[in-house]
């Protein structure tokens, strides 16, 4: 923006000194909120469900839930490393992440070895700072195997149909963002 004379470099000042104090606002409540973690209805209903299928496994969801990163709507660790924060065995965890899997609740992506990422549905679970949005979306990129087995877990778990969906009736192209 030019400025034709002194009254409008101050009024010009006034203005980016606003713009900067509201800036640094946004800061500190995104420092305040930073283990803020969202969790909608459909979460609540479940965790429910999950409680009567399986109490002990709900509480690794929960573990996700409260650990799951902003930026990419997953958690990356290995079994070792849950069943050290659970206080029970690695084969005890992999019964629980079957479970999990089996109920939809989340998407395991092998990634090396037993380290994984486990993503929950953002429609139930979503972490982030701003807890007065109405939505969220997770900007993300998953990489698959060309097999496309799990993509079409994932789409399977995001789809907006409660149904389950038929597997093998989905294409096999890659992802693509909207």
């Amino acid at each position: 923006m030019l400025v034709a004379n002194e009254h409008q470099a101050r009024l010009r000042q006034r203005d980016l000194a606003e713009v900067k104090a509201q800036e640094e606002q946004e800061r500190e409540e995104a420092r305040k909120n930073r283990d803020f973690t969202q969790i909608y209805p459909k979460g609540w209903r479940r965790i429910s469900a999950l409680a009567k299928g399986n109490p002990q496994a709900v509480s690794l969801y929960v573990f996700f839930a409260e650990h799951i990163d902003p930026t990419c709507g997953a958690v990356v660790c290995d079994q070792q490393l849950l069943a050290d924060q659970m206080g029970v065995t690695t084969r005890t965890i992999r019964r629980w992440l079957d479970y999990l899997e089996d109920e939809r609740a989340l998407v395991r992506i092998p990634i090396v070895g037993k380290v994984c990422a486990y993503a929950l549905d953002p429609h139930e679970v979503w972490k982030g700072y701003n807890n007065t949005k109405e939505y969220a979306a997770f900007l993300t990129r998953t990489l698959v195997n060309k097999d496309g087995n799990i993509k079409r877990r994932i789409m399977s778990m995001f789809s907006p149909d409660e149904r389950l969906i038929d597997l093998d009736e989905l294409p096999s192209e890659p992802l693509t963002p909207d």
